[in-house]
């Protein structure tokens, strides 16, 4: 889940040996880039909320890149980080001083100049412990002070390794603090959804227009300080209209038909025919995507009623009885892999211990015997409607879960109702993806495994152990021990298997063939400043 703005190269960048495999397109297009003109790219899904510091979902961030920027951006190949809207940074004190400098002649979309007064705004809005689920990122900063007119100190409570990282994450966009306080609200949970829908950033383009449930139009941010290789101002665009197509049917004939420029998250099983289509440029890009079912572990779930998962023995069974090399084969074609962690194989510190819970229907039914449970029990899961992978998926374990009695019922609803369910901890299960925004385990594992801060997922999964062990990673600066640490707290999640692990996949694209320019990064950001059509 993720993005912030940079400039990038057109190559898709290598993932290391752990994504090797995957095949990768180029961005493609030779030649001088045009300028000017208006993309339509339809989207599956849409927004929620744009706001850095509250939003959780891909569906905010992927877009809201495009409006707010951070102080250091990731890197191409997501592994680390560069300059931003800081031109340079510098550590000091052991470790617990971060000095910055921001760089010369930066605006606001409105056309005000970027303060270091917003840059603390921002930070402290960002690391206040009431604030979204994101505030530990950056929970390890003391105070901050400016020292006009273009530098910003950090003092640390603790010399913090994942800090610089986390100053390239989306939550920690930079606001214009005079506009945003001048929104009405008596507190800042009044006031963000106020400001979302009219959102003033520093990044390449601005929000015009949303029309809920159908599009976005996003034009050109006039004040926008970076220039292309040319010397000229970016964005190469004036317009990005973001349609809203649930269905990937529907998306993939608007763009053969050249309804539209561009869109994301194409089946699996689509991608040979748009491969072959010489219309279409089919990219997949290198990833930190991982595709996963959650599974409530509560004891009675939101209608009262006993809830097997809760025990771990059917949890781990359920994951014995999925052959994840056939759900690879049915929704991916091949281009997927299993996992080895909650997180993926790029993302750093990962155990790499081999696939996990290979499948074992003996082993399945006798868990699921010594649970208590030989004869099975019905079951739901929550998917977004339209979403063929998805429902690949979803249909084989199904077929799957039948051989140990488990009679799975498959919920298909439309992306708010299903976000806003899965915030409350209204379901069962619920079939998901994650993007890492981050070079660093730390962002994943509060998500996924540290119980204060969503629940483990809203799954209400708790481990004291696992928690202990994320908490005291984030102040460890030894490399080995912190290795140490995120070895053995994967270990643990993976023994209590909180979700069934799938597989991980690269992100599939798919642009008319005259669209040239667009860049998807291995943490997810969408770059679209150098498109050109």
């Amino acid at each position: 889940m993720q993005r912030t703005n940079g400039l990038t190269r057109r190559a898709v960048m290598a993932m290391g040996a752990g994504l090797a495999s995957f095949a990768t397109l180029s961005a493609g297009g030779a030649g001088a880039a045009t300028r000017g003109g208006k993309l339509i790219y339809a989207r599956y899904a849409d927004s929620l909320l744009l706001d850095p510091v509250w939003t959780d979902a891909n569906v905010d961030i992927w877009v809201s890149s495009s409006i707010y920027e951070t102080l250091l951006f990731p890197t191409d190949d997501g592994r680390d980080v560069k300059p931003g809207l800081a031109s340079k940074w510098e550590l000091s004190d052991a470790g617990k001083t971060i000095t910055l400098t921001l760089r010369d002649g930066v605006k606001f979309s409105d056309g005000a100049a970027m303060k270091a007064a917003d840059v603390k705004f921002s930070l402290d809005r960002a690391r206040n412990p009431k604030n979204g689920a994101w505030a530990d990122m950056v929970g390890s900063i003391d105070s901050i002070e400016i020292k006009e007119p273009s530098t910003v100190v950090l003092k640390l409570k603790h010399p913090d390794p994942t800090l610089l990282p986390a100053l390239a994450m989306f939550n920690t966009g930079i606001l214009p603090e005079g506009p945003y306080m001048a929104t009405p609200g008596k507190d800042d949970e009044e006031r963000y959804k106020a400001f979302a829908e009219h959102p003033i950033g520093t990044g390449p383009f601005m929000m015009t227009a949303w029309q809920r449930g159908q599009k976005m139009t996003f034009k050109r941010n006039p004040h926008y300080w970076a220039t292309a290789a040319d010397g000229q101002k970016l964005p190469l665009l004036d317009e990005i209209e973001f349609q809203i197509i649930p269905e990937d049917s529907t998306r993939l004939l608007k763009l053969k038909a050249g309804e539209i420029d561009g869109t994301e998250f194409v089946p699996f099983s689509r991608v040979k025919e748009l491969q072959a289509d010489s219309n279409l440029r089919m990219e997949l890009w290198p990833s930190t995507k991982v595709v996963y079912v959650v599974l409530m572990c509560k004891d009675k779930l939101w209608n009262g009623s006993d809830n097997p998962l809760s025990n771990k023995k059917v949890r781990q069974a359920l994951n014995y009885a999925v052959n994840k090399e056939a759900v690879i084969a049915i929704t991916t074609l091949g281009l997927g892999k299993p996992l080895q962690s909650f997180m993926s194989s790029a993302t750093p510190l990962n155990i790499m211990g081999g696939p996990l819970y290979p499948y074992n229907l003996a082993k399945a039914k006798a868990l699921m015997a010594e649970a208590g449970f030989a004869s099975g029990f019905e079951a739901s899961v929550m998917m977004t409607a339209g979403n063929q992978d998805s429902t690949n998926n979803l249909t084989a374990i199904q077929q799957m879960w039948s051989q140990i009695g488990v009679r799975l019922k498959i919920e298909q609803l439309d992306n708010p109702t299903n976000t806003k369910r899965y915030r409350a901890e209204d379901f069962q299960m619920r079939h998901g993806g994650w993007t890492d925004d981050i070079a660093d385990p730390s962002e994943i594992t509060s998500y996924f495994a540290h119980f204060p801060n969503v629940h483990s997922l809203h799954s209400g999964w708790k481990n004291d152990k696992v928690s202990a062990l994320y908490l005291a990673s984030q102040e460890e600066v030894d490399p080995a021990k912190r290795k140490a640490q995120y070895k053995e707290l994967q270990e643990i999640y993976i023994e209590e298997a909180p979700i069934l692990f799938l597989f991980e996949t690269p992100y599939p694209v798919v642009w008319r063939k005259n669209v040239t320019g667009f860049v998807q990064i291995p943490l997810g950001n969408n770059f679209f400043e150098k498109i050109s059509k």
